[in-house]
């Protein structure tokens, strides 16, 4: 779960992203106000934020980025703006953005490009070894075992099965799953996850051994030794 500020003065628009981002699990402040999101943006804590362009009276949330770039604030910015150009995009970037959205957009798209960036501002401590109940991963060996006999997997199963394992308990959608193991080779709308997240349970699932991969019904999947999130 993860802080997020939408500044955002449409507010279908901020009610969408909003909606998307709390049935995700993450906590969610709107500002539709320049003056009141710069307060924000540099007072409190977060850990992404997420700015639209043009802003009432004439502000643009690049004058915000600056401000915050400014103090030293280095919280991921991903700019959303209906100012689609090539050099409006650049303009963002060069004023300190992380990322640069351009609207409209799928949720699917902002909702992977905001977990890479969240995902990069807290680089995870280097883990060799990953274990859930009696399910254990060696990074380092690239062995799997369950309950102590081997599992033997091909390395996109090991791909998967470590990206999985390395945020227990948390509902991973299938687009940040295409992010993180099939670098959007494939369109989201395929059932390659689905297939080898079942071909994974086949070789992990055997003995009467309890599931450990679960499916979030409409979203994704999540392993954990309970099968409630």
């Amino acid at each position: 779960m993860w802080r997020c500020l939408v500044v955002e003065d449409d507010a279908d628009n901020a009610r969408y992203i909003a909606t998307g981002f709390r049935e995700l699990g993450h906590v969610v402040v709107i500002c539709r106000d320049g003056m009141e999101a710069l307060g924000r943006a540099t007072g409190e804590p977060w850990d992404l934020i997420i700015l639209d362009r043009m802003l009432p009276n004439e502000v643009d949330g690049l004058a915000i980025l600056s401000t915050l770039r400014g103090l030293g604030k280095k919280t991921p910015v991903l700019v959303l703006s209906a100012l689609s150009a090539l050099d409006e995009r650049v303009r963002g970037l060069k004023a300190g953005g992380d990322d640069y959205l351009t609207k409209p957009f799928a949720f699917s798209e902002l909702a992977a490009r905001a977990e890479a960036l969240v995902r990069r501002s807290y680089p995870a401590a280097p883990l060799r070894v990953l274990q859930i109940a009696d399910l254990r991963l060696d990074l380092a060996s690239r062995q799997v075992e369950r309950g102590g006999r081997p599992v033997p997997l091909q390395p996109r199963e090991f791909r998967l099965l470590a990206y999985l394992m390395s945020h227990p308990g948390q509902v991973l959608t299938r687009t940040m799953l295409l992010e993180a193991v099939w670098d959007y080779q494939f369109d989201p709308q395929t059932n390659v996850i689905d297939v080898q997240v079942s071909r994974l349970r086949g070789k992990l699932d055997v003995g009467g051994a309890p599931q450990l991969i679960h499916t979030v019904r409409g979203i994704g999947y999540r392993i954990a030794a309970d099968p409630e999130p």
